[in-house]
């Protein structure tokens, strides 16, 4: 495995109280750097997708993947909780799948079970927000990575899907925080 390597990736000046944070993620191929601005938490904007039009038990296997990917790296952070849960509000569950999502918050099933029921635009759409909530915290971990490989393979996608999703995520958080700076100069 290549030394990992850690970068900026923003400015804390964007916000007046936002803290950069840079974190890391090691892989066999090249480094790379996932991050995001504090105070920037993944759920503050809304993700264009077709979640709600897909079968309710894709959405509810969807639902059992972000949970499973809450606790790959035993522990669940406001900012994990916060997509986690926004992400569950576009899953569009009933009152008894959300009860059991919830459970599976404390003990998730094995990632086999939560992939089973997923269709190939559930299971993309599993793939990319599991992207998101592994960055949520400023840190995507090897078991993280992992996992996010694991479902990628499960979905038969290319070798670099999830460096591409990555890679999505730190420009995405980018993108975000030039809007702080832009409100800032606006001030």
């Amino acid at each position: 495995m290549q030394a990992q390597r850690s970068r900026p990736l923003f400015d804390a000046r964007a916000s007046s109280t936002a803290k950069a944070c840079t974190s890391n993620v090691g892989h066999a191929g090249p480094s790379f750097a996932v991050g995001f601005l504090r105070g920037v938490a993944a759920s503050t904007f809304m993700l264009p997708d077709t979640l709600h039009k897909l079968p309710q038990e894709e959405r509810f296997a969807y639902a059992k993947v972000l949970a499973f990917m809450t606790r790959v790296d035993d522990e669940l952070t406001v900012d994990e909780m916060a997509m986690f849960e926004q992400r569950l509000g576009t899953a569009l569950l009933s009152p008894n799948q959300r009860k059991s999502i919830r459970s599976a918050l404390k003990v998730p099933p094995p990632l086999e079970e939560c992939l089973q029921e997923l269709g190939p635009e559930a299971g993309r759409l599993a793939l990319r927000d599991s992207v998101l909530m592994a960055a949520a915290d400023g840190n995507v971990d090897e078991d993280e990575l992992e996992a996010l490989r694991d479902i990628a393979d499960h979905l038969g996608l290319n070798e670099d899907a999830v460096d591409r999703l990555l890679k999505w995520t730190e420009e995405g958080y980018a993108w975000m925080n030039e809007g702080y700076a832009l409100l800032n100069d606006l001030a």
